[in-house]
């Protein structure tokens, strides 16, 4: 990973795993449902965020070397790695 998106990608999940510790202590204090969905919500998002940052390193890096590869077999490879990729990203819980 390119260590300017490192930084991002690391911040981002230290917020979202403090976002989902405090969505623990609101459950463990019976809060309103609501409100620990708002939590959990934020921690989506800051989650949904660090993987699109993972990727555009991963495409700026590793892409770049292998779509600019002459083997025919390593770019289809890198082609099917993301929509697997982006495949799983789009399921639904």
């Amino acid at each position: 990973m390119l260590p300017s998106y490192q930084k991002k990608v690391v911040t981002g999940l230290k917020k979202a795993q403090g976002q989902l510790n405090h969505a623990l202590s609101l459950i463990d204090q019976s809060v309103y449902c609501l409100d620990i969905a708002q939590q959990i919500n934020a921690a989506i998002g800051l989650l949904q965020q660090a993987n699109s940052q993972i990727l555009e390193s991963h495409l700026l890096s590793c892409g770049a070397h292998k779509l600019g590869s002459k083997n025919v077999k390593d770019r289809q490879a890198f082609a099917q790695e993301l929509v697997r990729v982006f495949a799983v990203a789009k399921r639904k819980g």
